[in-house]
């Protein structure tokens, strides 16, 4: 390589990463990154303090990250890499057969769980109605088979067996309910909740456990309403060469009443917001997205009323419950602090349930509320 051509290769280089850095300057701030279904950083806040403890040099270095010109094609170009090189996994998502990206699930603290066990069954004594705890496994377990060879993730039959041996309620037998159809559509491949299809035979093991009777599947109802949807484990993976999911729907909205809190005022919502199918967050169609409490009531005013205590896979799950219960009240403790035992005495609750994803149960920061 001669003089010349390395001079040439050093301006062309610098002009890149100035034009980069210029472009990014001039590039508008913001906020949200519908693609990786997030919120950007925002300037780093300058101040003695944080210059002290590093704090502005990390938030400075995120910010810059985020609003990179061209940010998405250098996600994308990440993944791309990672996968010609022989890697299986970006950003703790795994290249999985058939299409599929799967989410590792870190082995959790046995204290840890231990502890979220112990306020299941402050639960327990807080109540005098029938108290249900179910744990969702993931895709990466029920669909471990298409997993990378030798991919490690957490046991996850394992941690749910040791919960259910500590906790005093009674159990959801979830995980043979999806096991024993892991060869049909029940998760997404590009995101981290059931499906529909997922959502109901998690329904005929809710209803096994009550001693309750699920109603067949109607597959003639069955309306594909998305066959678009990219979900969250596509967004954090920046994997960009699988095909999308579809979204169905199996149960009709009619004849049912929806309340949402998505603040302390309660509005009238509904059992699907079809709105979302226009957006990136497509699975927010189930009920309009995570809100602290939603109520549906329903026809059926002489069968029981149910409190779920859960995170978003219920979203897709309320449609069955429909079918069983007069009202659903679905109670989200990542947003509503409020006093469990006092919602179930105010509100004539006949049964609780406990209903949670394990990567969710095992992360989240608020399971003390079900003591309070």
């Amino acid at each position: 390589m001669n003089k010349k051509y390395s001079i040439f290769l050093t301006v062309l280089f610098s002009l890149f990463i100035g034009g980069i850095l210029v472009g990014s300057f001039l590039l508008p701030d913001k906020e949200f990154s519908e693609l990786e279904n997030r919120y950007l950083a925002k300037p780093p806040k300058l101040s003695v303090e944080n210059l002290e403890n590093g704090k502005f040099m990390e938030d400075a270095e995120d910010y810059v990250n985020d609003h990179i010109i061209g940010r998405d094609f250098w996600v994308a170009l990440k993944a791309w890499s990672e996968r010609l090189s022989g890697k299986q996994e970006n950003n703790g998502v795994y290249f999985g057969k058939e299409d599929t990206l799967l989410n590792r699930l870190d082995e959790p603290d046995p204290d840890v769980l231990q502890e979220y066990a112990g306020y299941v069954n402050a639960l327990v004594d807080n109540v005098d109605v029938p108290v249900y705890f179910g744990i969702i496994p993931s895709s990466s377990e029920i669909w471990s088979d298409r997993l990378p060879k030798g991919a490690p993730t957490a046991d996850e039959k394992a941690i749910i067996d040791t919960l259910y041996d500590t906790v005093q309620t009674y159990t959801i037998d979830l995980y043979s309910a999806l096991e024993s159809h892991k060869d049909e559509e029940i998760y997404y491949r590009t995101d981290h909740h059931w499906t529909s299809l997922g959502a109901y035979y998690g329904y005929t093991a809710l209803m096994e456990a009550m001693g309750m009777e699920a109603l067949p599947l109607d597959e003639s109802a069955k309306v594909t309403v998305s066959d678009s949807f990219y979900g969250t484990i596509f967004s954090t993976s920046g994997v960009r060469w699988v095909a999308p999911d579809h979204i169905d729907r199996y149960i009709s909205g009619d004849g049912v009443q929806v309340t949402s809190y998505f603040d302390s005022t309660p509005t009238e919502g509904s059992l699907y917001v079809d709105s979302y199918l226009s957006k990136k967050d497509k699975y927010s169609s189930f009920l309009g997205g995570n809100q602290p409490l939603c109520v549906i009531q329903t026809q059926h005013t002489d069968a029981p009323k149910v409190l779920v205590i859960r995170d978003s896979y219920t979203d897709s799950l309320a449609p069955f419950l429909t079918q069983n219960f007069s009202e659903i009240h679905l109670f989200d403790p990542r947003m509503n602090l409020n006093s469990v035992k006092a919602y179930v005495e105010e509100n004539q609750i006949d049964q609780v349930v406990v209903l949670y994803s394990i990567s969710n149960f095992v992360s989240t920061k608020n399971m003390f509320v079900l003591a309070g």
